[in-house]
């Protein structure tokens, strides 16, 4: 019998033997990429367990079958549900540049206060590149989810909040913000980037991690990104001195075995440095608007969105493909589904099933190992054969 996976009083998560899961499959090509993911998961699962475990999946309902069905893009029984069971996995959603609907990704992430947006970014050997060692990468981004520009306090130009606004700062501050400007707030707290920088420093633990780089424009924006990077540090050697040491203080003779390098590097610098050093980077922990531009760019060096999975984690977690919809090749079997194969990878090791994860990582690697991929993959492949979406969930079963 199906059970609920509950979060127990020190944090962690009880996960029954049948737990329930929930879904959202996404617009566009998500229902194509779902269906190919889901028979992964469960095909490892099975292979993993021999019948011992198995996961209920259970559909929820946000974007445009949402709408369709229940009036609304995010229905609030959606954000209950996945209060409810924890856990909860998702294909991209549509969100209209410039107006209309507000982007149901943020919402969600703010409304259930999933802080950290969690992105893996490492290299499947065979994966077409634009770089000449994409191995070289392997790093864990951590990016602030509810903060900074991206938390949605703006006006639009020449509304009367606006003008409101601005008049204020003008006059208050002796400001000289152009009149007609739209306007947006960045905040910046030190509650968010601390819990963030304690996330990032506990999975630096236990995985073995080396090093945790805080990437901000801290000499320019001095008291957001400036101090983000102050209170990351601040948490680190208050709460975690015994684990870590600072780039500052190393130098010729100090001990850095079994200690976890904290440095900081800005921004503009930092993408530079992922291109032109990527092997001295390993965790990195940023403000949102710089994560999401980060996060892209280094998927760019191992192959592409295509091959990027990430996870939005609070007290509940949500895990999601990390490219758009993609409708013009909705429903047509195509679209690789790796994104969210790997997504799921990382749910499986959220909830310990660690066997599921490594076994669909394999498979996945001899799949691509292989040269049997999808189109996005096989038009930049020599002696590629082109499959469907299907198709190559199919292979990456056989691999498993």
């Amino acid at each position: 019998m199906a059970e609920k996976i509950i979060i127990e009083q020190d944090g962690n998560l009880k996960v029954p033997d049948n737990p329930i899961i929930c879904f959202i499959e996404g617009d566009g090509i998500g229902p194509d990429i779902w269906r190919a993911s889901k028979k992964i998961f469960d095909a490892a699962v099975e292979k993993a367990y021999s019948g011992r475990r198995k996961v209920e999946w259970k559909e929820i309902l946000a974007g445009e079958k949402a709408k369709e069905q229940t009036g609304s893009y995010l229905p609030e029984d959606t954000i209950e549900a996945i209060k409810e069971y924890v856990i909860a996995i998702k294909g991209p959603l549509t969100t209209p540049i410039g107006g209309g609907i507000r982007s149901i990704n943020v919402t969600l992430r703010q409304r259930l206060d999933l802080f950290a947006c969690v992105r893996p970014v490492r290299y499947f050997q065979g994966v077409p590149s634009p770089v000449k060692n994409p191995e070289k990468l392997d790093i864990v981004i951590f990016r602030e989810n509810t903060e900074d520009v991206y938390a949605g306090i703006e006006w639009e130009s020449m509304t009367p909040e606006a003008r409101s606004i601005i008049s204020y700062i003008n006059e208050t501050f002796d400001k000289s913000i152009i009149p007609d400007s739209g306007i947006g707030i960045k905040p910046i707290s030190p509650f968010g980037t601390r819990r963030l920088m304690r996330m990032a420093l506990n999975y630096a633990i236990k995985n073995n991690r080396k090093s945790i780089t805080i990437m901000h424009k801290g000499n320019i924006m001095k008291y957001t990104e400036g101090a983000f990077a102050k209170w990351a540090y601040q948490e680190a050697e208050e709460n975690f001195r015994d684990k870590i040491i600072k780039e500052s203080e190393i130098t010729d003779g100090v001990d850095t075995t079994g200690k976890i390098i904290i440095k900081d590097r800005l921004a503009d610098s930092m993408f530079q440095q992922i291109l032109l050093r990527p092997e001295e980077y390993d965790i990195i922990v940023t403000p949102n608007l710089n994560g999401d531009y980060l996060s892209d760019a280094a998927a760019a060096q191992v192959g592409g969105l295509g091959m990027a999975p990430g996870a939005n984690i609070g007290k509940w977690a949500l895990f999601e493909a990390t490219h758009g919809t993609a409708p013009k090749y909705a429903g047509l079997d195509k679209v690789n589904p790796g994104s969210l194969i790997l997504s799921g990878v990382m749910m499986f090791n959220h909830i310990g099933w660690n066997e599921v994860a490594d076994m669909i990582v394999n498979g996945l690697q001899r799949t691509i190992s292989s040269k049997y991929v999808t189109y996005d993959l096989a038009r930049q492949m020599d002696g590629a054969i082109e499959v469907k979406c299907s198709e190559f969930a199919d292979k990456i079963i056989e691999n498993l």
